[in-house]
């Protein structure tokens, strides 16, 4: 086998249309077919079979394109270890962060890696768990900086303990109050992310379990930041990490609510595959995250 001609059978199966499947290769078809062809006889198997639209995979050509992404992976990693080990600190790292983490942390953790290796290049996405989980495991992220879940095929390493609390303006009437009942918070409105996030069904689930009317969403948004500012400036609550909120540019006018049971621990973690090779900028990423993490204590 070669691997030339896997990838071109995954291609195939995948536009299932040997047309189609040559353009974007940029192959004619029969070499396309050829290529096919000879993987089928390395493996002394029939790998795809015609139908009226093209293509489909037979038995075994879907049991061979299960393996073609960890293979996928794999050929790159072993790439990425060659070019790493005659280039050094270079190259570059794929790093998935929350909008729950402290900034100020994320901060001071890639000036300290950049400063360690100058030529390295640091590719940032902000999104959450439900979308980040999915692009680790497909290889299209090398580590997330979140809150840490159990996971077969995923390493979490804890860098350091938050909370999730609620929040409202200092000039709410329930600022100030030595205690908050949930009944008087789903009086309230809120601004509150996607109900989607773990976070949020976690708030919601309490509400419903203490038999109180459902929370009235007023405001919706991913952007934390965003909703910490909306925040400040009107009568709504939120629910947010509580280092954020200390750092929030809003933060002078915010005050976290003494809401008893509505406080979510964030145990905030660096999250990447479980492989035996692990690319030296990704083990010195969290080498450095987890030195800055035992410095600051963000969460504290």
């Amino acid at each position: 086998m070669e691997l030339r001609d896997i990838e071109y059978f995954a291609v195939a199966a995948e536009h299932g249309h040997l047309g189609r499947a040559a353009e974007a290769l940029g192959l004619s078809q029969p070499a396309l077919s050829k290529s096919l062809r000879r993987l089928e006889a390395a493996l002394k198997v029939k790998l795809v079979k015609r139908t009226a639209r093209g293509v489909e995979p037979t038995a075994e050509g879907a049991a061979l394109l299960s393996r073609v992404l960890k293979l996928r992976l794999m050929v790159r990693n072993v790439a990425r270890e060659v070019a790493e080990v005659s280039e050094g600190r270079t190259g570059q790292l794929r790093i998935g962060l929350s909008m729950a983490v402290s900034e100020t942390f994320l901060s001071k953790t890639f000036a300290a890696v950049m400063r360690d290796a100058p030529s390295i290049r640091l590719k940032v996405s902000i999104s959450d768990n439900d979308l980040m989980i999915p692009a680790l495991l497909d290889g299209e992220l090398d580590v997330i900086v979140n809150y840490g879940r159990p996971h077969d095929t995923l390493v979490s390493e804890l860098l350091y303990d938050d909370a999730f609390v609620v929040c409202a303006s200092t000039r709410h009437r329930l600022a100030g109050r030595e205690t908050v009942t949930l009944a008087e918070l789903a009086q309230e409105r809120w601004a509150l992310s996607e109900p989607t996030l773990i976070s949020q069904r976690w708030l919601l689930d309490r509400f419903r379990e203490a038999g109180v009317p459902p929370l009235r969403v007023s405001f919706e948004s991913r952007s934390v930041a965003f909703r910490l500012r909306t925040v400040a400036c009107s009568d709504l609550l939120t629910f947010a990490s509580r280092s954020l909120i200390r750092e929030s540019a809003a933060g002078a006018d915010l005050a976290i609510l003494p809401a008893a049971g509505l406080s979510w621990p964030f145990p905030v973690s660096a999250t990447y595959r479980r492989e035996p090779y692990v690319p030296p900028a990704l083990r010195r990423f969290i080498a450095v995250i987890k030195e800055t993490a035992q410095a600051m204590a963000p969460g504290a």
